[in-house]
């Protein structure tokens, strides 16, 4: 539980800084030309509301998805029918992607319009206890309402992007006209790129509280750890490539699809699957879960 506080006050916190540096744009332009600035800002919010609205099908079209019948998948569909039974929430579609590299996702703007979509390669990869696992922190995914938290992560981030152009290609409002336009410059390049770190930060504490809590709904914190090490693997043999519509639905998915290392790792959707591996098998040792 304490865990558990300690990632909402986290994600909390990395909210209000998205605030904070939203604030510190909006200061900076003072009143001059708000009038487009808001016409800009209310596209982004509209798109981003769209795009939350319709999250299942952009997710599905992206992977190729379809819906699969228990006919065709007995084993999926039971458990997923048992832990939402046990979670006392209503059953999401199931789909399969029919793509070898390992993975899988949860989306839909909350339970009663939630889609669950494995790829093919995951199924042939993972065995019935650690496909239960990886199931478990998908609908975990579904009931945070994490596509909403994340929805509006985006939203902020695309705000802070907008005024930062307007600020880039403006300059300052108000009495500001006489500011260092090395400063404003500065700071229309900088905000966009905190923001966007901020963004990936909440994704990746979101991650973390669906590993906890769908290890929880299982009771197999080690089925979860064992899953996560075979898909670190198959990804990395695997990759998918970094085609735009699966980069954005990439930070949906249970590990990271896509190759990449060093620096890139700042950039990342998901946090290193070590950490993910080390939190859950430090779970284990406690009463109540599979040993």
């Amino acid at each position: 539980m304490g865990r558990r506080l300690a990632n909402g006050v986290k994600t909390a916190g990395l909210f209000g800084a998205l605030w904070a540096v939203l604030l510190g744009l909006w200061a900076v332009i003072g009143d001059g030309s708000t009038g487009m600035l808001a016409i800009f800002v209310g596209i982004g919010l509209v798109s981003t509301f769209v795009s939350y609205w319709n999250s299942d099908k952009i997710a599905i079209r992206a992977m190729h998805a379809r819906p699969v019948s228990e006919l065709e998948q007995p084993v999926m569909h039971r458990i997923v029918r048992e832990l939402s039974t046990q979670a006392r929430q209503p059953m999401p579609r199931l789909y399969v992607s029919p793509t070898a590299a390992p993975n899988a996702f949860a989306t839909g703007r909350n339970p009663r319009n939630a889609a669950v979509a494995c790829t093919t390669g995951l199924l042939e990869l993972l065995d019935e206890r650690e496909l239960r696992a990886v199931l478990g922190h998908e609908l975990m995914h579904v009931y945070n309402r994490d596509i909403l938290t994340s929805s509006v992560a985006a939203a902020v981030a695309g705000v802070i992007t907008s005024i930062a152009q307007f600020l880039m290609f403006f300059g300052g409002g108000g009495d500001r006209r006489n500011a260092n336009p090395l400063g404003l410059l500065a700071m229309a390049l900088l905000a966009p790129f905190a923001a966007m770190l901020i963004q990936l930060a909440i994704s990746r504490t979101r991650e973390f509280d669906a590993d906890r809590g769908g290890a929880e709904l299982t009771g197999d914190p080690l089925a979860l750890a064992s899953a996560l090490r075979k898909l670190e693997a198959g990804t990395a043999a695997r990759p998918l490539p970094p085609e735009r519509d699966l980069v954005d639905v990439s930070h949906l998915m249970i590990a990271n699809p896509f190759r990449g290392g060093g620096f890139s790792r700042l950039f990342a959707t998901h946090p290193p699957m070590h950490e993910r591996v080390a939190r859950l098998e430090g779970m284990a040792g406690r009463r109540g879960f599979i040993a």
